[in-house]
Order: structure tokens, then sequence, then C-alpha cells
């Protein structure tokens, strides 16, 4: 992650800025551009968008979404994957996905990048759990780890076939092995 300060910009001023690619947070009054994803990070955010989405979606439970600004809590923020039970999304009048998402995803799970220093990222997780978040994420595919955040708990680190914790009400049972086994997709 590369910081840019700007100490005059405010959040308001920030969100008014066009969108950069990769996308940019804003992460107590910086700017902070994320590094644009790579091979591991996109395979994991895809699969596990498709993962949840399967069995989420069509029983209107919950809805994972990839790379999506969430700006709550004086901070704005690009999740690799935001995770809103269905009752929470802010639908438009026309019952439309809307643009802004001003509210902290049930679920936040972040994908350790090589360029990113993961303490800025679990900073994004502790942030979201402080702000109404459920659960958090941290993926480490160097080592093959998730870090596991729930409110008022201390983390917990899970590894091989330990089973992941998911939000209770949908119904996916995954092990670390299997999300670092999505990784393997040649012959």
């Amino acid at each position: 992650m590369s910081a840019t300060t700007t100490p005059s910009l405010t959040l308001e001023e920030f969100l008014k800025l066009p969108e950069t690619k990769p996308a940019s947070e804003y992460i107590n009054g910086e700017i902070v551009q994320k590094p644009m994803p790579k091979g591991r990070h996109s395979r994991l955010q895809g699969k596990l968008c498709a993962a949840i989405n399967q069995v989420a979606e069509d029983h209107k439970i919950a809805y994972a979404f990839p790379e999506l600004r969430c700006t709550f809590g004086g901070r704005s923020t690009v999740p690799d994957v935001a995770v809103f039970q269905w009752g929470r999304i802010p639908f438009t009048i026309e019952k439309k996905v809307p643009d802004n998402f001003e509210l902290p995803p049930d679920w936040t799970i972040e994908i350790l990048s090589p360029e990113q220093k993961p303490n800025k990222v679990i900073g994004n997780i502790l942030h979201c759990l402080k702000y109404g978040s459920r659960l958090g994420w941290f993926l480490d595919p160097d080592d093959l780890s998730i870090l596991v955040f729930l409110p008022e708990q201390q983390p917990i680190l899970f590894q091989g076939e330990d089973s992941l914790p998911v939000l209770p009400e949908i119904d996916l049972k995954l092990t670390v092995n299997q999300v670092f086994g999505w990784l393997k997709m040649g012959a």
C-alpha cells in the first residue's frame, strides 16, 4: 500500500474524487491506494464470493460483494470481500443495489497481498468490528493461514483442516485447506 498524505482533505472531499484503479481508501485522514490484485488474490476473492453467494443469494440470506466501497466511522475502505445480510443491503426504492454503502459489512474478508502491510489491513478489519461487523477474516496466502476476528474477542489463527467460522445464517462449511486448495488450478 502506498500512502499519500493530504492533511486538509476531509472524508467528504475524498468521496468526491474520481475512483482510482486499484481503489484508494481513506484511513485516518490519509489516502491509501490498495495494490493491484495479482493471481492468488484474484482467485481467492472470486472463489470466496462464488462459494458464499452460491449458498446465500437465492434464499436472500446474504450477498458477498467483491471490492465494495464501504464508508462509515470516518473511513472509506474497500474490503476484498464485503458480505452483507440481505436485510441490511440498502436497496433503492426500485429494489436495486445502490452505489453507496454507508455501513459496515456483516463479514469482512481481506486477502494479504505481498505489497501490503499486515497491520494496516488488520486495522481495516478491526475498524469494521468496532462499527458493527460480526466477523472478519484475514487470509495470508504465503503461510496458508486465516486469522479470524470476532467482536470483543482475541483473534484466532486457523490452519490446515480447521473448520472456519462463518455467519451463522449462512450454511457454508469450509476448511483452511479447502480455501487455499482453490489456488491449485493446473493439470
